[in-house]
């Protein structure tokens, strides 16, 4: 937790208060919306929250207290904070202090360019200063041979007796000639990955011309909650008005070619990215094996498939029938190898004979198999377990009449 704010309704402070935890931790974000709705705040584009109180090791943020601010501005100022080291944090609040800033669209565009300042809390070490402030006005980097040859000691004298700096509660700051960054105009936040994702999505209205700059990005799996505010934002009423494509991807490369994001439901890609996130790596390779076998289309298919990847057999590597059979004995667990014995086994007969009692085949990724009941077209359009679950419940409900 970066912020811990005391949020009200400052029109009716008789509604009582909601403290809120940013960033929003993406398990409890729909509770969280539901607290806030409570109170008949925290609308995607209004700044009707008011901020009773705050809490954060940035205490600059007190500024914003009794101020109305917007829920998802402060819970994305939250998420580039979370990410600062204690230099950009030193930065961030001595330019924040400097320039007085008080609005949560400055302070978000402040993260992105405040590391350009130099900020001075111990005059002790001159060398380290040089250093930080060089690197400061060279975007933070510079090679090795450059810092050798740098008089550390030197630069820090020449930037103290140049005058300029600042005096705030976080430092003496040095703007550089730093101009306050624009990357959000109060309405579109740029793409930020504030966590690992299997799929960043750029969310746009059909009503946008296709080239649009004007994008909200979605990170999948996301709470429910965040994607319709993302679709809010963007101005999408209905689903069919929306228009999205995708930034980065983590999912396996065949899952990525078998979507058709023209016809997919943002919804729908959500669950698949759910339950391919809860895979582990090892299985996430299976899948694509499963993708290249069961050939889905849409990804409702590729969900059902990654919640059954039990039903089939995987052979990772293995792309002739010997390295099939070999794979099986010595790998799979269904046997117990003796290496004293190796030179005996016939590895490529096994793997044919396996080969010739189940539908397989060879992908890149190695050999799949499927050992399930019903047909493959049948498993991506129903998840037994789901099926179950609902013929279980339809069974009691006949019961009970």
């Amino acid at each position: 937790m970066m912020i811990q704010a005391v949020l009200s309704n400052a029109d009716h402070p008789e509604y009582g208060v909601a403290t809120i935890p940013f960033p929003i931790p993406k398990e409890q974000y729909d509770q969280c919306i539901e607290m806030v709705r409570a109170l008949e705040i925290g609308d995607p584009f209004k700044r009707d929250c008011k901020v009773a109180s705050i809490d954060s090791a940035f205490s600059v943020l007190k500024i914003t207290e009794n101020l109305r601010v917007n829920l998802d501005e402060l819970d994305y100022l939250a998420r580039r904070l979370d990410s600062f080291d204690v230099g950009e944090a030193a930065q961030f609040q001595a330019m924040a202090s400097k320039l007085e800033l008080f609005e949560l669209k400055d302070l978000i565009n402040l993260t992105f360019c405040c590391q350009q300042a130099t900020v001075i809390t111990d005059f002790s070490d001159l060398e380290q200063i040089g250093r930080d402030h060089y690197m400061n006005l060279h975007g933070g980097g510079a090679s090795v041979q450059e810092l050798e040859d740098l008089d550390g000691v030197e630069t820090a004298i020449l930037l103290i007796d140049a005058g300029g700096g600042t005096i705030t509660r976080y430092g003496v700051v040095y703007d550089n000639g730093m101009k306050l960054d624009q990357s959000y105009d109060g309405k579109h936040f740029p793409a930020y990955l504030y966590e690992p994702c299997m799929l960043m999505v750029a969310l746009t209205s059909q009503k946008e011309p296709e080239n649009t700059e004007n994008i909200t990005w979605l990170y999948l799996p996301a709470a429910k909650g965040q994607i319709e505010r993302a679709m809010e934002r963007s101005g999408i009423e209905i689903p069919t008005d929306m228009r999205f494509r995708f930034g980065d991807s983590m999912l396996p490369a065949e899952v990525d070619a078998a979507l058709d994001f023209k016809h997919e439901s943002i919804f729908e890609l959500n669950d698949m990215a759910r339950a391919v996130s809860k895979l582990s790596h090892s299985d996430q390779q299976k899948l694509g094996a499963v993708v290249t076998m069961a050939e889905p289309e849409y990804a409702s298919q590729i969900c059902h498939l990654a919640k059954n990847l039990d039903q089939f057999e995987f052979a990772p590597g293995a792309h002739t029938p010997a390295e099939y059979g070999k794979y099986m004995i010595q790998e799979s667990g269904h046997f117990e190898y003796d290496q004293n014995l190796d030179e005996f086994y016939d590895y490529e007969k096994y793997g044919l004979q396996r080969m010739e009692q189940e539908s397989g085949m060879f992908t890149d990724r190695g050999y799949i198999s499927y050992h399930g009941t019903m047909s493959l077209e049948e498993l991506m359009m129903e998840d037994p377990a789901e099926q179950y679950q609902k013929e279980q419940t339809f069974q009691m409900g006949g019961m009970s009449l």
